[in-house]
């Protein structure tokens, strides 16, 4: 027998109805994020583990940054550290992830500084369809001529150029790249790591790669973000996590200020993507917390990433 609702069962139904529907479609529709700083094989990480990672912390487009060649020389720090090259893999295999699969990741090209086929090794890869260049984690000074060939290069190849600047270890020199960002005003330059972020504040003592307390606003990076259109700050890694929520209230400001210039990156080890272990996605959370505004943590967990790197996603 067909039993007739009355119609304050149809409405209750009706609404149970409408919020199912929505809470599914936002199980499905979940907000695109792009991660500009990831790499493969990154401290004994299998590469099914990293896309699975990527995948739990709700990354949907993911960036792979190779290391470059391994080398026993000064500027890999006689082959003790070479910047990634002892923890994670090269050009090769980041393009093959990124063809696997070419709806989640896109590769970068990366070689030693000052290695003499640098430029033609990158050059290579570029034409493959490399996004960017980097990361370049080598000790050399940030305006060596090799590191100028590379700034040409990827003006030449309309690419950002992903520099790690970490005082007296590598990409040296840091208070001197306000010289690199006026000679090369076509190449977009994108900062990292701790020397990059510590320098956020005005008062920052150099020999301190992970400041805590209050932030005196004006600092070189700082500086650097506000007067040259060429500058840009990836996210990533614990001394980008560190910069966001050492000062709550400087960070909102600082998001404020450069919302157009920050992009969101992991360079994260985890393995589960979620949890108290996971940097990359503590980081996604401090943005969303502290971004004065839903259109800024959009542009810094999406938009400026999309639009720099001209990615088609």
């Amino acid at each position: 027998m067909q039993r007739t609702l009355s119609r304050r069962q149809f409405l209750a139904q009706s609404a149970a109805f409408a919020g199912a529907s929505a809470l599914r479609a936002q199980e499905t529709t979940a907000e695109p994020i792009i991660d500009i700083h990831q790499h493969t094989d990154y401290h004994g990480r299998a590469n099914d583990h990293m896309i699975a990672h990527q995948r739990a912390m709700g990354v949907t487009t993911t960036v792979l940054l190779p290391a470059g060649t391994y080398l026993n020389k000064p500027s890999t720090h006689n082959g003790k550290s070479n910047g990634l090259a002892a923890q994670c893999t090269g050009n090769s295999v980041c393009m093959e992830i990124a063809q696997a699969h070419p709806k989640e990741f896109f590769f970068g090209a990366n070689e030693v500084t000052d290695e003499p086929g640098a430029v033609a090794e990158i050059e290579k890869y570029l034409k493959l369809g490399a996004v960017i260049i980097g990361e370049q984690k080598f000790a050399v000074e940030c305006d060596s001529p090799e590191s100028q060939k590379l700034y040409e290069l990827a003006a030449a190849h309309n690419v950002p150029i992903l520099l790690h600047f970490q005082h007296l270890t590598y990409n040296l020199g840091y208070d001197r790249f306000h010289a690199m960002l006026e000679k090369f005003p076509k190449t977009n330059f994108i900062g990292h790591a701790q020397t990059f972020w510590a320098n956020i504040d005005k008062a920052h003592d150099w020999k301190n790669l992970y400041p805590k307390g209050p932030v005196t606003p004006g600092g070189l990076t700082d500086r650097y973000l506000s007067d040259y259109p060429n500058m840009f700050a990836d996210m990533s890694a614990g001394s980008g996590l560190n910069a966001l929520t050492r000062d709550e209230e400087h960070t909102r400001a600082f998001f404020e200020r450069h919302q157009d210039k920050i992009l969101y990156g992991s360079d994260c080890a985890d393995h589960l993507g979620r949890g108290e272990g996971c940097q990359g996605a503590a980081t996604i959370a401090a943005i969303r917390r502290l971004a004065p505004s839903k259109a800024i943590e959009r542009k810094i967990l999406f938009d400026n990433a999309r639009k720099l790197l001209r990615l088609p996603v």
